[in-house]
């Protein structure tokens, strides 16, 4: 269950990553109608932006369906559009009206928001479950024509038809629960944001983390923090909350906790250990992805991950108290941060900037004082590691290299039974744990390694994993 839930959440990288468009889109817009420069313009790149994040749920839909489903095929997607057009239509507001006999006014107010980042999360589950299962079926002779792929987006309409029956029944129950766990955040201001802030980092390591930022980052549970913020809706100082302590956090906290790893690390370790953490910071500093520096610590020194969601929280509570918003479409980074400066909703951004020096300090003290008193095994501290050797200046053959050893450390293509990845890891299914050599893994010069169970294993690369997974896929 727990694997298939990573999966869930890999598979969400894919819409996601659609989000900078409407960041670059949206931010020119604002940009543009701030000094009064060609409106037409202006309008139409809002609108251009807007439309990516207002049909966010049907990505969704179609980016999990494919990414869940085994093959990868574009019949996958089509699935994925069809489960979700059958059931928000199906149960749309109007629709039910009919059902019941009543005035579209008087419907249950959950179906006025069915077509959410939930149903199409849920789309694309049950689509890529009907593809995987019906996509190599054959009919009968009579019926040949719609066997295999054609099979998949049609079952998926059935099977997403059986789904609205139950959901008729349960989704207002749904509904009213995500409102009410939303209403109880808000209502706790700037504490809630704390929380949720802290929350979202300790669920990073199984990559749960996106069904949390559903509820408050789009439009599960009625908050759309990210969509209203870019719709420059809602009220200046609020709007925006569930975001704006992360640009401290990933712009100056990590980057300034790497430092102090680098700075920790053994003499003979630094020079492999610096490149490390430069990239990783730099890569978290520029665009707000954590993940490849987070997951360089969090196995080997967890109780400085804690302190790291903790610190997160600490961020994300002074950012709310004190009504400083900012916002992101893909994550808080430089690039987006700037983006968002022209938004009409955000509220004194700048001071962000003053916060994320403030925490800059806090994480490099922190980070420096634990490490030391708690002798943690960041990198570059362990006894027993490898340095990475010298790679060929070439990125094909630095890619190529990078695979070559992971696979030794995996042992091989024989006992590897699948090779998946996300943003900044691989996702494996092996067929023998005690056979995986870390330590040769590690001389990759990897972020990370993250053990699921004694099936599934996630090494984590960074964000040029595609193309270690491509030489990996060629040495087959």
């Amino acid at each position: 269950m727990k694997t298939y839930l990573q999966k869930i959440g890999k598979s969400l990288m894919l819409p996601i990553a659609v989000l900078p468009v409407a960041g670059l889109t949206i931010g020119i817009g604002y940009w543009l109608q701030s000094y009064a420069l060609v409106p037409v313009i202006a309008t139409f790149l809002n609108a251009a932006g807007s439309a990516i994040i207002n049909h966010l749920p049907v990505l969704f839909a179609v980016g999990i369906a494919l990414g869940m489903s085994k093959e990868k095929d574009g019949a996958a997607a089509l699935s994925g559009l069809t489960a979700f057009l059958v059931v928000t239509t199906v149960l749309s507001d109007t629709s039910v009206a009919g059902y019941q006999g009543i005035k579209v006014a008087a419907v249950n107010p959950a179906f006025v928001k069915i077509d959410n980042a939930f149903i199409g999360i849920l789309s694309g589950i049950i689509a890529s479950e009907m593809y995987n299962r019906f996509s190599k079926v054959q009919l009968p002779q009579v019926f040949a024509f719609f066997s295999g792929k054609r099979l998949a987006p049609i079952m998926s309409a059935v099977a997403m038809l059986l789904a609205s029956v139950v959901l008729f029944f349960i989704w207002p129950v749904v509904y009213t629960a995500l409102v009410d766990f939303g209403e109880v955040i808000a209502k706790l201001g700037p504490l809630g944001a704390g929380i949720y802030g802290m929350c979202n980092r300790l669920l990073i390591p199984t990559g749960l983390h996106h069904a949390l930022n559903s509820v408050f980052w789009f439009d599960v549970a009625g908050i759309n923090d990210i969509g209203n913020f870019w719709a420059s809706k809602g009220t200046k100082g609020i709007t925006g909350m569930y975001q704006a302590g992360m640009f401290p956090m990933m712009m100056f906290g990590l980057p300034a906790g790497a430092l102090a790893i680098y700075q920790q690390a053994r003499p003979e370790k630094k020079k492999m250990v610096g490149s490390l953490m430069l990239a990783t910071a730099f890569t978290a500093f520029f665009t707000g992805i954590t993940e490849p520096l987070e997951f360089s610590f969090m196995f080997v020194a967890p109780a400085l991950f804690i302190v790291h969601a903790f610190l997160t929280g600490v961020s994300m509570f002074i950012a709310a108290a004190f009504h400083w918003t900012a916002g992101f479409n893909f994550s808080a980074g430089l690039i987006d941060y700037l983006l968002s400066l022209k938004v009409p909703i955000a509220n004194k951004p700048y001071m962000l900037l003053v916060l994320g020096l403030v925490m800059a300090v806090v994480y490099y003290v922190v980070f420096t004082f634990m490490i030391r008193t708690f002798n943690l095994m960041t990198p570059g501290r362990e006894v027993e590691e490898e340095i990475l050797p010298e790679t060929d200046s070439d990125p094909e053959n630095k890619f190529a290299q990078k695979a070559e050893i992971i696979l030794q450390g995996l042992n091989g293509w024989d006992n590897i039974i699948s090779l998946d990845y996300c943003a900044t890891r691989l996702r494996l299914e092996i067929k023998e744990m005690d056979q995986v050599d870390e330590k040769k893994l590690k001389t990759a010069g990897i972020a990370g390694i993250n053990k699921i169970d004694s099936k599934n294993i996630q090494v984590i690369v960074g964000t040029q994993v595609q193309f270690v997974a491509d030489e990996m896929n060629k040495l087959k």
